[in-house]
């Protein structure tokens, strides 16, 4: 049976007449139908992510595996928007290197980046999630490049639609924006426990389904969106890293991610798409966990390696340690990391590059750049 999970309004706007969508309220009314395929379904996603919070017992640095796993995400939550961006480019650019991609590309990936440290950094100070900070992230997530133009940080004041070349092919049309702010009020409200508490993955799944559905900026939509999972699981200490990222899992089954939105929207098939959210979750931790296992396992076979370079070894490995940061790096961003002086930074970038554990990019005598080239291989193969 159908189940009606809001209303259409006719609108008007660039001189068509349009149905636009008004959800109701959070939790859905009638409730979810848990069938114990659902429920066996969620249970098996909250044990993926008990797995996946323990990661950091496999590493012996938990933020060298966030750099680059932040950065990853960043780069695909992006790809799904347009960008041509890839992670050596992101780690190009942050180096003050010249990418290989057009830097509005870029930037907006680095955006993402710098949006997700300043949620993290208002969580940690006990600030709530809230529409202040969802603003607020949003400004960050599009400070620079090309959204800057589509009123960062502030709600939309017109009319949007998703899809098509106008309103009236549009796949489909959002609130008005009048309705904007008490829509996303009520999502406020629902992320705070009320009327009642929801369990918190069930919480984030249909938090997502809610905010996609308002649509409440004009541009970023769909990359706050997904951050705001990580987010939410994060301020919830489900996470105590950021580092369930799905954008990965959306972008692999785009298509049928955006027929079960649309599936709620039309006949209020939220199982279809619970179903579909925790089997993200759990792919997703597996696949976190897995590529931890393999850097931890390149970083400790390179490491034997560089502990056989006898006098070299010690500040060698001060220089892995810094390149499993950030695998793309000069040799003068490594003696500012480091400390070393830049001639011993300059023979151990030599002594690990004859031992094949960083490769050199550039054949120059100044700021050369090297690359720690199988630690990017495994971001980019999982």
């Amino acid at each position: 049976m159908k189940r009606i999970t809001g209303k259409y309004l006719t609108v008007s706007t660039v001189g068509e007449k349009v149905k636009a969508f008004i959800p109701n309220s959070l939790p859905p009314d009638p409730a979810i139908e848990w069938s114990p395929k659902l429920r066996d379904k969620f249970e098996e996603a909250l044990i993926a992510l008990g797995r996946l919070d323990s990661v950091s017992n496999l590493l012996a640095d938990t933020t060298l595996f966030l750099y680059m796993y932040i950065r990853k995400e960043a780069v695909l939550s992006s790809m799904i928007e347009g960008t041509q961006s890839s992670l050596s480019d992101l780690l190009l650019f942050e180096l003050g290197e010249e990418p290989g991609v057009p830097l509005d590309d870029v930037t907006e990936v680095s955006n993402y980046v710098a949006a997700l440290k300043h949620g993290m950094k208002r969580l940690d100070r006990g600030f709530p999630i809230s529409l202040r900070l969802i603003k607020e992230i949003h400004e960050v997530l599009l400070s620079k490049g090309r959204g800057q133009e589509k009123s960062p940080g502030e709600f939309r004041r017109n009319q949007n639609w998703i899809g098509g070349t106008r309103p009236g092919n549009a796949a489909f049309v959002p609130p008005p924006p009048d309705k904007v702010i008490d829509l996303m009020g009520e999502l406020e409200h629902f992320l705070h426990d009320k009327p009642h508490p929801t369990p918190i993955l069930l919480k984030v799944a249909l938090a997502h389904v809610q905010f996609e559905t308002i649509h409440p900026f004009l541009d970023g939509n769909g990359r706050l969106g997904r951050l705001l999972i990580t987010l939410l699981l994060y301020d919830q200490k489900v996470l105590h890293d950021p580092i369930l990222y799905l954008s990965l899992y959306f972008k692999t089954h785009r298509q049928y991610y955006y027929e079960l939105l649309n599936g709620i929207r039309v006949n209020g098939d939220w199982e279809a798409w619970l179903m579909f959210f925790a089997e993200a979750v759990i792919e997703t931790s597996i696949q976190a966990v897995a590529t931890a296992k393999e850097l931890s396992a390149v970083a400790t076979t390179d490491k034997s390696k560089i502990e056989e370079l006898g006098r070299a070894a010690a500040s060698s490995l001060t220089i892995h340690h810094a390149m499993c940061e950030r695998p793309i790096a000069t040799s003068s961003w490594l003696v500012k990391k480091t400390g070393l002086t830049a001639a011993t930074v300059n023979k151990c970038l030599g002594h690990l590059a004859d031992i094949g554990v960083i490769k050199e990019l550039t054949k120059q005598r100044r700021n050369r750049l090297f690359s720690y080239s199988k630690y990017i291989e495994i971001m980019n193969a999982n």
